[in-house]
């Protein structure tokens, strides 16, 4: 049996299924192939439920200190298994929604394990029981989590995969890598009673971020408890009768379980690519040129897959631009779409103090670049939702090139993720200060803080000292 489409989509993951709705809604005829639920790990096993985790060690933490704001509260047990089904009931509901929205736009969605093919006729995707063959395909496999060759067992030894279905916490853990998502655990865990050591084989967190905001990231965590060792690679892992044991240098490290949260490697084994005449790197990742297009004829590669950032609004963004040059290239959309550059993409670590960012550091913008810093002390929402008798170590830096333009919008510090979507606006615009100093900002939010810095870098501080 053999189906034709305008387009197919190997992955209903972010990418793959923000392809598939662009595609739809732009006329063309999609299926979309996956042998797991649409939404893919960040819906299913990435940034949704381990956002939700976070937001409940997040309540955990204010309830703690709720006395200090005058309100009586009293910290009770931490159930895991209501904390997983509140996660997962945000996941359900999600998952129920864009399975409507795919089927309301009549994307056809076939759950099955798919490879790709390329031959004389054309791409498709061979499923068991059909080929579906289109004008182009879309490869949107997404990443998996490095194991670094360590023995997972799924009870001692986890992934991030296994860390979100725990029905118990354990008294003590082991979170091994410094990137998003060790940090991340960490910051979780140690907000909801484990004990965490933090192990990173380099000599810094969060590679690519402002170095300064790191270390008030690093700062807090320790002062919540989290033993952070840095320089400390893993050259073993043993699960033992009473948790893991962990050989980090020269030190050895013992907890109840240890999570391997090392980053994650690209899916692109065994589905076909290296068959069909796509191209790999010896990092695993697919090969693209500036518009996402493979070495195989009318095959396009998005999101994970392509080296960058694993973001799912990467994701998102390289799916829309894939299905917008399709149906151009097909007379079915006007406008060539622009391609996504990574430097645009913002980036959020949603531990506690957020870190938040877009466009790059101060170090990487050049020469006559310059930056200023506007420290949250005297920003007065950031006083209000800290509690009383704690200092508040956030800061918002914003980074002007040598001509102007605003090209790096950095902060840290509590719920700062929500400024930058503004700094992307300002970083994507290529807004210079003078553009924007006039705008006017509501009182009391954080956002004033990106008005602060705007008027400093125009030669107008008010609240920055000049």
């Amino acid at each position: 049996m053999s189906d034709a489409y305008d387009l197919a989509i190997l992955g209903a993951g972010s990418a793959g299924y923000a392809c598939a709705l662009r595609a739809a809604t732009l006329g063309l005829s999609v299926v979309m192939i996956d042998e797991a639920e649409v939404g893919g790990t960040c819906l299913h096993r990435g940034c949704i439920p381990t956002k939700a985790w976070l937001h409940a060690a997040k309540v955990r933490r204010t309830v703690s200190k709720a006395p200090s704001f005058g309100i009586g509260a009293e910290l009770g047990d931490t159930d895991a298994e209501a904390i997983r089904a509140y996660a997962d009931g945000v996941v359900s509901g999600l998952h129920r929604g864009l399975t409507g929205l795919l089927k309301s736009r009549g994307v056809t969605v076939v759950a099955a394990r798919g490879s790709l093919e390329v031959s004389d006729a054309g791409p498709a995707i061979r499923t068991p029981d059909a080929l579906h063959r289109a004008s182009a395909v879309l490869v949107a496999t997404g990443a998996a989590p490095a194991t670094l060759g360590f023995d997972i067992d799924g009870e001692r030894i986890l992934t991030s995969n296994h860390a979100l279905r725990l029905s118990t916490l354990p008294e003590t853990a082991i979170v091994l890598g410094g990137g998003v998502i060790g940090v991340e655990f960490a910051s979780l865990w140690a907000d909801l009673g484990v004990s965490v050591t933090l192990l990173e084989a380099t000599d810094r967190l969060l590679p690519g971020e402002e170095p300064g905001h790191v270390r008030v990231l690093r700062r807090e965590l320790e002062r919540r408890g989290v033993d952070i060792r840095l320089g400390a690679p893993a050259t073993s892992a043993e699960a033992t009768d009473g948790g893991v044991r962990v050989s980090a240098g020269s030190d050895s490290v013992s907890a109840e379980l240890l999570l391997i949260a090392a980053g994650r490697r690209p899916v692109t084994s065994g589905i076909g690519l290296e068959e069909a005449g796509v191209t790999l790197s010896p990092s695993g990742h697919v090969v693209v040129d500036g518009n996402l297009q493979t070495a195989a004829r009318n095959v396009y590669a998005a999101g994970d897959l392509v080296p960058g950032p694993q973001l799912a609004h990467r994701g998102y963004a390289h799916g829309i631009f894939v299905a917008e040059r399709i149906a151009h290239n097909l007379g079915r959309h006007p406008r060539k779409p622009t391609p996504v550059r990574d430097v645009d993409i913002p980036r959020v670590v949603y531990s506690s103090p957020q870190l938040a960012s877009v466009g790059v550091t101060l170090e990487a913008a050049g020469a006559g670049a310059d930056s200023v810093d506007y420290h949250l002390t005297g920003n007065g929402r950031a006083q209000i939702l800290r509690a009383p008798g704690e200092r508040e170590s956030g800061v918002v830096r914003m980074v002007r090139a040598a001509d102007g333009r605003i090209v790096g919008l950095h902060a840290v510090g509590e719920d700062v993720s929500e400024l930058i979507a503004e700094g992307a606006l300002l970083v994507g615009w290529h807004a210079t200060p003078e553009d924007v100093a006039g705008i006017i900002h509501p009182h009391p939010t954080l956002s004033e803080a990106l008005a602060e810095a705007n008027w400093a870098l125009a030669g107008q501080p008010l609240h920055i000292h000049g």
